[in-house]
């Protein structure tokens, strides 16, 4: 540990073990306000033993890159995490060199030095102190007590080409860089892959993890979500809240809403002092849960008969 301390001082190293069971790991994720399924649970649990990818898949805002975040408070492990977007490549997934940095040595190198000196020097710079580390590699050279969780976010975002080389790495847990060598994962994280399902990943890499589907939870279970997540927002109002979101569900709309839009309208509502929805209020604040205009403009007509309907829910 660096630095000092002083004698007064009393370090406590907490080691946190990995869960015994379903049942451990369901109770784990609600002590940390994550209201999950007994699927959910028990595909963590499996991913935990099996030492396998987990893949989760489902709409956009249900609480699957929350999930992977849990999973690294109830390991008590890191959470490195790759955002995936259209063009990624290695550069920006798994390292490239620090260009500057090497320029400037290559400058400050003595005109004067023999040429052992030289071939020295570039050896040097192509050691890992010019290496810049990005998160697949991050995950796989660390040397953490409890290996990492390795997010790879929104999957569906990145081209084929990535995803093809993703699954060579899932199969071995090793990189290669030409100018190092090859280097192997000796914690392996555990790695969790989630998808908005904008395109259909290719199945090679599906069949190497465990697979999740998260769905849109029922009244009962936002409700419950609301109240750990959002506890600011008065009970009458959580499920109030939930019930609009969920007849919003129902309709033809661009984009409907998910968790996290439940989640941000109950806030809103709760900082504006509401304890029960009006549709004054509701119609105001329209906005936390649609973000489209067509949307907005397609609703708000029926404001009034919705939030009659939601307040007797």
């Amino acid at each position: 540990m660096a630095g000092q301390l002083s004698p007064g001082h009393l370090v406590r190293f907490v080691t946190v073990t990995a869960p015994l069971s379903i049942d451990d790991v369901e109770r784990r994720l609600r002590e940390r306000r994550y209201i999950g399924d007994r699927g959910l649970a028990t595909s963590i649990f499996l991913a935990l033993q099996l030492k396998k990818p987990l893949f989760i898949e489902g709409e956009a805002g249900v609480g699957k890159t929350e999930a992977a975040k849990v999973m690294a408070e109830v390991l008590g492990a890191r959470l490195i995490r790759l955002q995936c977007y259209e063009g990624i490549d290695l550069a920006h997934a798994v390292y490239e060199w620090n260009y500057p940095r090497q320029l400037l040595h290559i400058r400050l190198m003595d005109e004067g030095a023999d040429k052992t000196d030289r071939r020295t020097a570039e050896r040097e710079i192509f050691s890992s102190e010019f290496l810049l580390r990005r998160p697949l590699l991050d995950a796989i050279d660390n040397d953490d007590a409890t290996p990492p969780v390795l997010l790879i976010d929104e999957i569906d975002r990145s081209d084929e080409e990535f995803e093809a080389f993703l699954l060579e790495l899932l199969s071995d847990f090793q990189v290669s860089i030409p100018e190092i060598g090859t280097i192997k994962a000796k914690n392996p994280p555990l790695v969790v892959i989630t998808s908005n399902r904008t395109r259909e990943v290719h199945d090679a890499l599906k069949r190497r993890c465990l697979y999740h589907w998260i769905d849109y939870p029922d009244l009962e279970k936002e409700v419950e979500i609301v109240r750990a997540r959002a506890p600011e927002a008065a009970d009458r109002l959580a499920r109030e809240v939930a019930a609009l979101v969920q007849g919003l569900r129902g309709m033809d709309l661009y984009k409907v809403p998910g968790v996290a839009e439940t989640l941000d309208w109950a806030r809103s509502l709760a900082a504006l002092g509401a304890t029960r929805i009006d549709p004054a209020l509701v119609d105001a604040t329209l906005g936390a849960a649609l973000k489209y205009q067509e949307d907005l403009e397609r609703i708000r007509e029926q404001v009034p008969a919705m939030v009659e309907k939601a307040r007797g829910a």
